[in-house]
């Protein structure tokens, strides 16, 4: 019987391959969990895209290792210019930390990462470090091979509490609180945090400006009323407002209003057996959103995750409201000074009948994999640590949106005056600090968390193309979801 349970353990990891789909960060992501304009990310909430035949892959940047180095494979879910960073900063590494040759393998997707990782892992020829967004974390945890031993290491017990590993510093215990709180569980780090978001929002000042709408919304209801005055000015656009079709914004309100998308204090008190896609909060938001596009002041692209069509109306100029993943917010930035208007980052809106609630994180983490050799495992831990010290999480905060996810990166950030001079990229890591510490703003630990994500954006559609009834709607959803994590329980459930 342990031996079928281990099988279908590692069946269960080979399905969730065909199915993951990024968040944001996501992330993902992620963001997401976490988007770009060129490939959503997630987020934050991250890229959901369908798993390719065969993951495509960028040849890595390092030099040919020395012969005696030990090579430490890193896959990640990114082919853009952060792969490019993460290069360079792959190639510090090199240079700095003797005896080990890091080599960086990008993917479309944490979707094709996912799935060639669990490809590798069953042909014995794994990497060393896999990036995976915080949406399959639960999966993560969960994941057996087929020996029966985890897929990955629990990385704060390889690493022994040790405060330096291979003379690169161990920064776990520097980790902004919101990174740390989602990552944890008992205390303990399962992998170590990189890229993480937050669900922001993104005006186009000079538009509003124009409009006479003054102030920035904070609420629901004020953006409404934002979008109201705007459309029947002479500036109106076709429309106020958009924002990706993808269920981390609906877990991002739903915890904005204090409300759980799970039971056992979503996951984190014990595994997640039950799930609330119906909640009064969830129905509220989602009842919001359609009035948002019934009056027209919504654009929906027509598209789920559509992460590239909601940011280029934004950078078109067709709306004047974008709510996005602070992943991008870099480039959005960039999208006013190069299209000549004044772009303002914003805390997500939240509704004004509810309080207590705080925003989610979106993103991804680097998991190190299980039984590598002592030196192998300790160039990873190396690695992982070296990514995220308060020089390179400052770097990857400026050149994308990601929050520094260090206390010292954001410390050395505003001392250079940095902020000052960017207000826009404070706004992620002010939105999270500012959230209360609850198990609703920690964010949910679900098996089988992705396809219940896609559950949701589903019914989302058939609410705004469809005319769907809200409460009618995500009751589906809601059986539909639960089907989903009994059906994972069912196979982990027994621990």
């Amino acid at each position: 019987m342990r031996e079928q349970r281990r099988s279908r353990r590692f069946a269960a990891l080979t399905l969730s391959a065909a199915v993951v789909l990024a968040a944001c960060g996501g992330d993902d992501s992620a963001d997401g969990e976490e988007p770009t304009a060129e490939e959503p990310a997630a987020e934050e909430p991250a890229a959901e895209e369908p798993a390719a035949e065969e993951p495509a892959a960028e040849e890595p940047a390092a030099e040919e290792p020395a012969a005696d180095d030990v090579v430490i494979p890193v896959w990640i879910a990114f082919e853009d210019y952060r792969l490019d960073w993460t290069n360079d900063v792959a190639a510090a590494f090199n240079e700095q930390v003797d005896g080990y040759t890091v080599e960086i393998t990008g993917f479309a997707s944490y979707n094709d990462a996912f799935e060639a990782a669990v490809q590798a892992i069953n042909s014995g020829e794994p990497p060393a470090v896999v990036h995976f967004f915080e949406a399959a974390t639960q999966e993560a945890r969960d994941a057996i091979a087929n020996d029966g031993e985890p897929v990955f290491a629990d990385l704060q017990a390889i690493i022994g509490g040790r405060t330096e590993v291979a003379g690169v510093p161990v920064v776990l215990d520097d980790v902004v609180s919101s990174a740390a709180n989602y990552y944890q569980l008992d205390g303990s780090y399962t992998s170590m945090p990189w890229n993480t978001s937050s669900a922001i929002m993104f005006l186009n000042r000079t538009l509003l400006d124009a409009a006479g709408v003054e102030g920035t919304p904070t609420t629901w209801q004020e953006l409404e009323a934002a979008c109201a005055t705007f459309m029947a000015s002479d500036a109106a656009t076709d429309s106020c407002a958009t924002w990706p079709n993808h269920s981390w914004f609906v877990e991002q309100d739903v915890a904005l209003q204090g409300e759980l998308l799970a039971n056992n204090d979503n996951g984190r008190s014990g595994r997640a057996d039950e799930v609330f896609i119906n909640s009064d909060a969830m129905v509220d938001y989602v009842t919001w959103w359609k009035g948002m596009a019934d009056q027209g002041y919504y654009t929906y692209t027509g598209t789920q995750r559509d992460w590239t069509g909601t940011y280029d109306l934004f950078a078109a100029q067709n709306v004047p409201f974008l709510l996005y993943s602070s992943s991008d917010t870099t480039a959005l930035t960039e999208e006013g000074v190069t299209g000549g208007f004044d772009v303002e980052a914003a805390f997500l809106p939240r509704n004004s009948e509810a309080s207590g609630g705080g925003a989610l994180i979106g993103g991804a983490t680097n998991w190190v994999i299980n039984g590598l050799d002592e030196q192998t495992q300790d160039g990873a831990i190396a690695w992982v640590n070296f990514l995220s010290n308060p020089e390179n999480a400052a770097s990857w905060h400026q050149t994308t949106g990601y929050i520094p996810i260090t206390e010292a990166a954001i410390s050395d950030l505003e001392a250079s005056g940095y902020f000052d001079d960017n207000p826009n990229q404070r706004i992620a890591s002010e939105q999270l600090a500012a959230s209360p510490e609850t198990p609703a703003t920690t964010g949910a630990l679900i098996g089988n968390f992705v396809a219940i994500r896609d559950v949701i954006t589903e019914a989302v559609e058939a609410v705004l193309v469809n005319g769907d009834d809200p409460a009618e709607r995500l009751a589906k959803a809601q059986d539909d979801a639960q089907v989903l994590l009994d059906e994972y329980n069912l196979l982990f459930g027994d621990g």
